[in-house]
């Protein structure tokens, strides 16, 4: 069990005192130099005292405090006080008390002088934080009871918020649960991103096609972000590298200044609150005054907008020149202000630069921040002064890599005309650290030249590429996957040569944490779960609801799980028929699966199931249909706006929900959604409510998958393929409380040729009619179901739909059959909640500390600190 190290929950709820002071002042003030050092020290003194006491946390300050916002900072009065205000008043009010102890947390990192871990992503999917934040730091009653007794309550005021804008998928989620680790297991850490005023997009549907607008976001803007104009570094692009004489430095070219906006990440259970550095793109020249006089109105603000750019739209399309330019241009720019961020921050301390490593750790959270190992040596060698040699061991001990596909699109290439023309100096570098390694390289494995062509960086051909996840290898100490089937393809298949040439390359599996997505997602469940194990301790440490799985034939037991996904059910319901007008019956199997479109993912292969299904029922007679198992299918999830074929997708689940939906003989017997925009908070009302949730990629494409454990946590049962993380869910869970189907891993290369060649045939007299039905333009349009057909075919089956269709119509056949049975069907889910411990993102975290980071825990206590100017 973790240790607590903290009396926060005892201070919280008042059983004992809170600290005199926040900060010890005796011999601990930083000495200055001079005739001011009394007076310095006067000044500390006084500051101390003034900064002494946390914010009281009884309801009537509360309440006070939630006015006090209302009038002085949002300058409303009680005639204009509504749920938005009261939502912005009470976030001002909970931010407040993070932002005493987050100021505590790091001066006290500061103080300790604590190796600390920067995880660098350009997602960070956080989901709205006010609930969140009142569940970690223990006042989610009081504010609750404080909003109540001013007319307004908990759950009305949480829906005014909007979720950031600020990832699309698994990445950016996995990164916003490794923040609640970090803080909840007190390691010293930093997240480092960008802070996008539009987000992705919003997704609408509009006759069952994605429309995309822009994600307004920050349009009311963000009272969880603070805005520091005092931490603001320059980013140049383009110009020319001179020679000094004794290095190299860029001059000319584009300077965007590089703003912070930082939000406290609060740990659970404890004082530690960690930072969320993101980065705003500004001109260095506000306004071009000359241009303007001269009557030039646009020339003035030019610069202005395409510094702006940068920071507007996660992952702009890259389909264009222009649109690469800009994804790099993001790239290079956040990596660029973290790094000027973090060595400003090393530098406070004198020692020598070969000792970063010492002090900071840079996890690449996926190929997207990989510039950042170039960056860090230009800095080191062209602004510090070092070395090549010593730079690039440096550099190499201060970076890991986290691999997350092994889709050969997602390992990034970048153009090197495009390199020369936007980073030039980067380039050069780029190509020295090639040249050595290709050196070295050559000095082990003479006369192999098809293993330099494998191993370098740059990839020959027109025009030359760079290879930005072999960089990382190159350039960091360790890589690792997440989850065990991917790691070992990571080995054997994306980097072979460099595993057999002794690259560190390790398993890291994924984990989702259980404050957002149990305790937060699903208060029934977890209200269960802490009065059977007589703890609530399993929110910090879930291998203690371990302790379930003794009283899975009580039946007492059986009956509150069975109400509580009742209750979840009847949550999601509620949206369904917001969303769709259409009411559904709660007593059906809830069939989910939302994650991003994507044809590996295989949502082709669900609503062609459920095509399948659909004509089953049709062909039914009444007598026959009372024995079907009546469900409610859920998919969501967006296409990049890129991806057409993803949009052919969406285009005819749309379509097969629209014939399914108003098919009265079919009633509630089928039912079929496409919930659009999915995001976190939609997340939260699905997942609780899922029977049976669907992960089924073509086996070897998934890296892990997080939402897979979300789902199991939640009381559901998963059907799967064998990939990414659904084996290892296996290993845990049993395979008797999953649905296996389809092909393994080292059957899918074979597969695929034998349908490529013609040397098997799919035979299946139901997928033949469904693929018919869709090839007539049934469900959609000819312009989705012609690409559609086409990508059905033997010949372009890539991802194995048809191979897999037979196999993962006997898995749906065996839920229907097992879900018949509920106390059976109650049994298996309890048993699956109970044995999710490993999935915890707690346990991936502590073997991060452990396995790459080499950073120690370190839980701040009031009281412990000296204030220093």
């Amino acid at each position: 069990m973790k240790a607590r190290t903290s009396s926060f929950r005892d201070l919280v709820h008042g059983t004992i005192s809170a600290p005199e002071s926040r900060y010890s002042v005796t011999g601990h003030t930083t000495p200055q130099d001079g005739p001011d050092s009394a007076s310095n020290e006067k000044r500390n003194k006084l500051l101390s005292s003034l900064m002494s006491q946390y914010l009281a946390r009884d309801v009537p300050a509360i309440q006070r405090q939630i006015v006090n916002h209302v009038e002085y900072t949002l300058a409303r009065t009680r005639y204009n006080f509504d749920n938005f205000g009261a939502y912005q008043a009470t976030a001002l009010s909970v931010r407040d008390r993070l932002i005493e102890s987050w100021n505590d947390t790091q001066q006290y990192f500061t103080e300790r002088d604590v190796k600390r871990v920067y995880y660098l992503s350009l997602e960070f999917l956080m989901g709205r934080y006010l609930t969140n934040a009142l569940m970690n730091i223990g006042i989610h009653n009081q504010f609750t009871d404080a909003l109540t007794g001013i007319g307004f309550k908990m759950e009305d005021i949480a829906t005014e918020e909007r979720d950031p804008g600020l990832g699309n998928g698994g990445l950016g989620r996995l990164a916003a649960c490794f923040m609640d680790s970090l803080a909840t297991l007190n390691y010293p850490a930093w997240g480092y991103g960008i802070r996008y005023k539009y987000g992705m997009f919003e997704q609408r549907i509009h006759n069952g096609h994605q429309i995309e607008i822009p994600d307004y976001w920050l349009t009311y803007g963000n009272p969880w972000e603070i805005e520091r104009l005092d931490v603001t570094y320059p980013v140049r692009f383009y110009g020319h590298v001179e020679s000094t004489g004794h290095g190299f430095k860029l001059t000319g070219g584009e300077i965007v200044r590089a703003v912070a906006y930082d939000s406290p990440i609060p740990g659970y259970d404890t004082y530690n609150t960690l930072n969320l550095r993101l980065w705003s793109a500004q001109p260095a020249k506000e306004f071009d005054l000359t241009s303007f006089s001269r009557g030039d109105y646009y020339g003035a603000v030019s610069a202005k907008e395409a510094s702006e750019k940068i920071s507007s739209v996660l992952y702009p399309n890259d389909s264009t020149d222009a649109g690469k330019e800009l994804r790099l241009k993001q790239q290079f720019f956040f990596v660029s202000a973290t790094l000027q961020d973090v060595l400003r921050r090393f530098k406070k301390v004198s020692r020598p630069l070969t000792e970063l490593h010492t002090k900071v750790a840079i996890q690449l959270n996926d190929t997207h921040p990989t510039i950042g190992v170039v960056e860090l040596m230009r800095l080191l060698m062209d602004v510090e002064g070092m070395g090549w040699t010593a730079s690039w061991e440096t550099v190499k001990k201060v970076f890991s890599y986290t691999n997350h596909t092994v889709l050969p699109e997602a390992l990034e290439k970048w153009s090197v005309s495009l390199m020369v023309k936007l980073l030039p100096r980067h380039m050069q570098i780029i190509f020295e650290i090639n040249r050595r390694h290709l050196e070295e390289t050559a000095r082990k494995y003479p006369n192999d030249g098809h293993k330099l062509q494998r191993m370098s960086i740059i990839e020959d051909g027109h025009p030359k590429m760079v290879r930005m996840a072999q960089l990382a290898v190159v350039g960091s100490h360790t890589v690792n996957g997440v989850a065990a089937i991917h790691s070992g393809l990571v080995s054997t298949r994306l980097f072979p040569d460099f595993a057999k040439d002794g690259y560190r390359i390790l398993n890291m599996t994924n984990g989702v944490t259980p404050r957002r997505w149990v305790q937060q997602a699903n208060p029934s469940l977890s209200a269960i779960i802490s009065r059977w194990i007589e703890t609530d301790e399993w929110v910090v440490n879930f291998d203690l609801a371990k302790g379930l799985e003794q009283y899975v034939n009580n039946a007492d037991l059986q009956r509150e799980f069975a109400e509580s996904k009742l209750e979840n059910k009847k949550r999601l319901a509620a949206t369904i028929k917001k969303v769709s007008g259409v009411e559904v019956n709660c007593n059906a199997l809830f069939d989910i699966q939302i994650k991003r479109i994507h044809e590996y993912k295989r949502q082709l292969l669900n609503i062609i199931g459920v095509i399948v299904r659909y004509n089953k029922i049709k062909k039914m007679s009444p007598e026959e249909r009372k024995g079907v198992v009546p469900k409610v299918v859920v998919i969501g999830g967006k296409a990049a706006a890129s991806y057409v074929q993803a949009k052919h997708f969406i285009r005819l689940i749309n379509g097969v929900s629209d014939v399914v939906n108003n098919d009265s003989e079919i009633g509630d017997l089928l039912k079929v959604f496409f919930l659009p925009n999915y995001n976190v908070t939609l997340a939260e009302t699905i997942i609780p409510a899922n029977d049976v949730s669907q992960h089924i990629s073509t086996a070897g494409m998934e890296a892990s998958g997080t939402s897979n454990m979300k789902f199991v946590m939640n009381g559901g049962l998963i059907v799967g393929t064998m990939d990414g993380a659904n084996i290892e869910i296996r290993e845990e869970v049993g395979e008797e409380n999953m649905f296996v189907f389809g092909l393994h891993t080292p059957e899918i290369d074979h597969a695929r040729n034998q349908l490529k060649y013609g040397e098997y045939k799919v035979r299946d007299d139901r997928l033949s009619e469904a693929m018919n039905q869709i090839q007539s333009n049934m469900y959609c349009g000819s312009d989705s179901s012609g690409p559609i057909m086409n990508s059905l075919q033997p010949y372009n089956d890539y991802y194995l739909v048809t191979r897999d269709f037979s196999s993962y119509m006997d898995a749906m056949d065996r839920i229907d059959e097992a879900f018949k049975d509920k106390t059976a069907w109650i049994k298996k889910t309890i048993v699956s909640v109970a044995r999710m411990g490993k999935f915890s993102s707690d346990r991936t975290i502590r073997e991060y500390a452990e396995q790459i980071w080499d950073i120690e825990a370190t839980p701040f206590i009031p009281g412990s600190i000296s204030y220093k100017s």
